[in-house]
């Protein structure tokens, strides 16, 4: 998709906000130096001590001895006894996106919206974040800080008859604030079917009771901390990258002419800056593509799946005789802290993957350079990805078979050019050392403002436009556009 004109003007020219407005309320938070409520010494100090005195503990055992679940006599699909959470299924696929044309694999299913909310509060004039210290059973470091709220709606509904959610009541039922951002969005679309969570921003002006596990940080703190590999989870990334950063107001404004990167990140969001295609062409780019490309999907039994040959169960999971792609196997789980003290499961253990996204100052505006991208198991055949994704993907769409142009100029970046740089886990809850390289290059002349097909410059506030709804841009993306946002702003 190639653009009209480099000055082309952007479509949404709403005047920009001040300090009074959340977007730029929300511009102090990220700019905000440290927190008089919790400075990050203090943060680290507490966090070292929820990750040694929690007494956790994940081992490994096999799929027959999980308790509460079972395979399904007629279909062989791993089911809990209760008939929630969730269940491992097979997974029929008819695509002509890609190398291979049809393939069948395990996913997992779970029709049921989980919750993910954050809860915002001022202090002292600046935006908090209550972020939690949360156990999950397949994190590498097996704690790590989540929203306010990460529920399934299985957990907040009682079916696991344990202790409630903490700060529920901030995001179901009648409001107790100001709601900021509420939208469905996706999962890895390898591994779920049609799988989606409701991301909630919620700000309160009421007085809030810390209970023990929770913190209160600044979206700069946040910045800062997205930098340290395996410490912000998923769940925390997709709703920070939901957040209404509009134009920033004049006290986070202010301090950006002193670095160029960090002013063209502000002037991404700011509207009236020019940008390479209008809000219309970047939704054509996607409704095109969602019409060229044929996505067939059929759930199908684990047994049939099992049954072909290419996935086998052994005492120590279900997976392929070469260990390509991913395996599902089950753990026990003791964690004392969590709303049940111990459980068993299924998880996927996929192998490492790699996201990357290029961003480029055109006329001193920052764009970001997406994709679109069919995976087995999305909901709408396709979505907005990071310029390369090399994921395990049952069909091989992986760096060796569905190369992408740009994935050299992100391996081979000068030290300069790499703007971020972390190895970040996946959903604990349901994936087992799940981690992910995300990268952010800055490109130069190198790299032209003209697309291969299915690649499109966007600036942040076209970005922001999409993530108001559901199923544009995938969890991936999602997780580079949280890491711009607030990591580079962070650090410049």
């Amino acid at each position: 998709m190639g653009p009209k004109n480099s000055t082309a003007p952007v479509h949404d020219r709403t005047k920009a906000g001040d300090s009074a407005s959340p977007a730029g309320r929300l511009w102090d938070s990220a700019s905000a130096y440290d927190s008089s409520v919790t400075s990050l010494a203090d943060f680290h100090k507490w966090f070292d001590q929820q990750r040694t005195e929690s007494h956790y503990a994940v081992e490994r055992i096999p799929l027959s001895a999980l308790s509460g679940w079972h395979s399904a006599p007629e279909s062989g699909d791993l089911v809990h006894e209760s008939g929630g959470f969730f269940s491992v299924s097979g997974l029929r696929v008819r695509t002509d996106f890609g190398r291979l044309r049809q393939w069948t694999q395990p996913v997992i299913v779970q029709p049921e919206i989980g919750l993910l909310g954050l809860l915002v509060k001022e202090f002292d004039g600046i935006p908090h974040f209550l972020m939690q210290a949360k156990m999950e059973p397949g994190n590498l470091n097996l704690v790590q800080l989540s929203p306010t709220v990460q529920a399934t709606r299985s957990n907040f509904t009682g079916v696991h008859r344990g202790r409630g959610v903490s700060y529920l009541e901030y995001f179901i039922g009648p409001r107790r604030g100001t709601v900021l951002a509420d939208s469905l969005q996706s999962e890895q679309g390898w591994w779920f079917l049609h799988k989606g969570n409701r991301n909630m921003v919620v700000e309160t002006a009421e007085e809030v009771p810390l209970r023990p596990g929770f913190r209160w940080l600044t979206l700069r703190q946040l910045g800062e901390l997205l930098r340290e590999d395996h410490l912000v989870n998923m769940d925390s990334r997709t709703v920070l990258a939901t957040l209404p950063l509009g134009p920033p107001g004049p006290r986070s404004a202010g301090g950006a002419g002193g670095d160029a990167l960090r002013h063209s990140l502000m002037r991404s969001h700011t509207p009236g800056e020019a940008s390479l295609h209008s809000f219309q062409e970047v939704l054509t780019l996607l409704t095109e593509a969602r019409s060229r490309y044929r996505l067939e999907q059929r759930q199908v039994p684990l047994r049939e799946v099992l049954d072909e040959g290419r996935w086998q169960r052994t005492d120590s999971g279900i997976a392929r005789p070469d260990g390509r792609y991913f395996s599902v196997v089950g753990v026990d789980v003791h964690a004392r802290r969590r709303e049940v003290a111990r459980w068993s499961q299924p998880l996927i253990a996929p192998v490492a993957g790699l996201s990357g996204l290029l961003v480029k100052r055109v006329n001193g505006v920052l764009h970001v350079l997406l994709h679109t991208r069919v995976e087995a198991g999305t909901l709408r055949v396709c979505e907005f990805a990071p310029t390369v994704q090399c994921s395990p993907a049952p069909h091989g769409q992986d760096a060796s078979a569905h190369r992408s142009p740009f994935l050299e100029h992100l391996l081979s970046a000068p030290a300069d050019r790499v703007r971020y740089d972390t190895e970040l886990s996946e959903e604990g809850g349901r994936f087992l050392h799940a981690a992910t390289r995300y990268l952010i290059v800055e490109a130069g002349d190198e790299v032209a403002v003209t697309e291969p097909p299915d690649h499109c410059w966007l600036t942040l506030r076209q970005v922001a436009a999409l993530l108001r709804h559901g199923n544009y841009l995938n969890v991936q993306a999602r997780t580079l556009v949280a890491c711009a946002n607030l990591a580079l702003t962070a650090r410049n």
